[in-house]
């Protein structure tokens, strides 16, 4: 699970660490507001914590802005001040978990880590054969195909980054440059949105890089690379020409399982 802290007191900031650092969490810390924005619309964050009475933007107009970036975002908020979920406005009542209200103790931290945890859907991919998402069993559908063989290709590399030439050379190899340029950028956009929409929020979209946070995915391409334990029969993302280049690796480990 992915959280952005936001507080511009140095001891709050250290107080929250010493406190998940043991926990299955990865935290990015700002005293600035607008570094953590921008942090945020780059990079896949399942929630925020946010101090209410910060200088030039306080923590619930940033929370705001924050929800204009990832509709779907956790919100909690520091504060010492006596303020209440009926002080806040519907939308951001709607994503609001709770309240660290300062001094707070450990347990009331942990019981707004485990809501945000089970907020968080698992996204199950199938690969093998072709490729598809799922989302608590109900399948994903991508608004274009080109966004969806996009995403195929970005798990296919397995946590390694995505750069925008190499995703033009899998899947606008016949395209002039310039146009490749725009069909990649409109397959970002729309993958982006469906991601979105159905509340993963796994990609970090970055200048002509894309980035996977692989901690709520399922997968049965990587389960088999790791464990060689799987439904593989000879076919991978079929639809995909780029995807023949697998092929072979899989079909050695089919061997190495098959004789060991």
């Amino acid at each position: 699970m992915k959280i952005v802290v936001i507080d511009d007191e140095i001891i709050s900031l250290q107080y929250f660490l010493s406190d998940v650092v043991d926990c299955d969490i990865e935290c990015q810390f700002f005293k600035d507001s607008q570094l953590a924005l921008e942090y945020i619309s780059k990079n896949p964050i399942d929630a925020i914590f946010t101090d209410i009475g910060m200088p030039n933007i306080n923590g619930i107009d940033l929370a705001n802005k924050v929800l204009d970036l990832i509709p779907d975002i956790a919100i909690v908020f520091i504060t010492g001040m006596a303020v209440t979920i009926e002080d806040l406005s519907e939308r951001i009542r709607a994503n609001t978990i709770g309240f660290l209200y300062k001094p707070y103790n450990n347990l009331q931290l942990i019981e707004i880590l485990n809501i945000i945890k089970k907020r968080v859907p698992l996204l199950t991919v199938k690969m093998f054969d072709s490729f598809d998402c799922f989302v608590d069993g109900n399948l994903v559908l991508f608004s274009s195909s080109k966004s969806k063989e996009l995403f195929a290709l970005l798990i296919t590399y397995n946590g390694k980054s995505l750069t925008m030439s190499d995703a033009i050379t899998c899947l606008w190899a016949n395209s002039d440059i310039e146009k490749a340029k725009i069909l990649y950028r409109n397959a970002v956009f729309r993958l982006r949105k469906t991601l979105t929409d159905i509340g993963v929020n796994c990609v970090g979209f970055k200048r002509a890089l894309l980035t996977l946070d692989k901690t709520h995915i399922q997968c049965d391409y990587w389960d088999y690379l790791k464990t060689g334990i799987g439904s593989y029969h000879g076919e991978f993302c079929k639809s995909y020409d780029w995807s023949i280049d697998y092929l072979y690796e899989l079909d050695q480990l089919a061997e190495k399982n098959k004789n060991s």
